[in-house]
């Protein structure tokens, strides 16, 4: 009962103000990265801060839960304190309007700081909370940068945990048109960094070596190259890279063709993404197609994708590829909008789906 009279008095003073002076702090802790945003309107970026634990997790090739979830907790009040300075917030609860942040999916760990501290703030300062999923998040990445991206379209979610196709037929009404059947994209560039002694995180050292090598040195398999189906799967492209590193170690151990197996790995993990964007397109009709997620940086497939006839390709700066609590703010005002409210009983939810 205090909540709802907490949210009718935030309500009355909400209308008092421009709609373009909505401010949204943003928090995203699903994984390694800890971000804070405050959003002004749908996508003014007033102040933004993150930082990341790559430096930690390298020596381990991967990111450790654990780990992850104490650097959250001991980062994110500097980070909040940082964030306020550099926003010119004197008294956050006037000069904030919503808290959203990331529910899932994510690490359970990760996701519990960044619910739990978004939870003390909105009850601390008296504001609605909105938890936000993640992989909308990834989709208003986006939306932030190309202001004429509007629904409906196709949006291609690649990173390290996710490679999937969504079709966006309005801002909160989303279809799953293919996603993949085990590892994701960015995930299998990292296990090959790995084969190769590349060092973690992987999927940037790969592209900048596939960029001075021959794609056409090794022949591998495109995933799912055949199928008809809007499907991924990147374990049998693994598996081959493995035994082709490990035939080239037998014939020479001291010099493993670096720049020329990066370059035909990209070629096969990039036509896969592609063709099944392609199919996707030739599903639906449409040819607006964003990409996100953190395999968005990869230039052999921004540049494959600009190849597409008739398509009209919307990415997203490098610094909106990775998590950033920006993208978690602007779905989370986009959301507010539309008519969506949370609660205190906000809980994190690791295997949480777009629907």
């Amino acid at each position: 009962m205090l909540y709802r009279l907490l949210f009718v008095v935030f309500r009355m003073r909400e209308l008092t103000r421009a709609p373009g002076f909505f401010r949204t702090l943003g928090i995203e802790t699903s994984c390694d990265e800890t971000g804070l945003c405050l959003l002004e309107g749908p996508r003014t970026v007033l102040a933004e801060v993150l930082t990341s634990q790559i430096e930690e997790h390298a020596p381990y090739g991967g990111v450790i839960p654990e780990m992850a979830s104490r650097r959250h907790q001991e980062m994110f009040l500097p980070l909040l304190k940082e964030l306020l300075r550099r926003g010119k917030i004197t008294d956050p609860s006037r000069e904030i309007d919503l808290i959203a942040v990331t529910r899932g999916p994510g690490l359970m760990g990760a996701l519990l700081v960044g619910v739990l501290s978004a939870k003390g703030l909105a009850q601390g300062w008296n504001l609605p909370l909105l938890g936000v999923n993640h992989l909308e998040g990834h989709i208003f990445a986006n939306v932030l940068h190309s202001p004429d991206l509007e629904p409906p379209f196709l949006n291609l979610v690649v990173s390290g945990g996710h490679t999937e196709i969504v079709l966006v037929r309005e801002y909160g009404s989303y279809e799953m048109l293919g996603r993949t059947r085990d590892d994701a994209a960015g995930e299998a560039y990292d296990k090959v960094a790995k084969m190769l002694d590349l060092g973690y995180p992987g999927g940037p050292k790969v592209d900048a070596l596939a960029e001075r090598g021959n794609p056409r040195a090794f022949e591998l398999p495109v995933p799912l190259g055949n199928s008809p189906e809007i499907a991924f799967s990147f374990s049998g492209l693994k598996t081959a890279m493995l035994w082709k590193i490990e035939a080239l170690k037998k014939e020479n151990p001291s010099a493993l063709p670096l720049e020329d197996l990066c370059a035909s790995f990209q070629r096969a993990a990039v036509a896969s993404l592609v063709g099944k964007v392609r199919l996707a397109m030739k599903a639906t009709g449409l040819f607006r197609v964003a990409v996100s997620g953190g395999v968005a940086a990869n230039r052999g497939l921004r540049r494959e994708l600009g190849a597409i006839p008739g398509a009209r390709i919307y990415l997203p700066p490098p610094a909106l590829c990775t998590d950033n609590a920006a993208m978690v703010a602007a779905a989370g005002y986009n959301g507010y909008m539309r008519g969506c409210r949370g609660s205190l009983d906000l809980s994190p939810d690791p295997g949480m789906v777009l629907a």
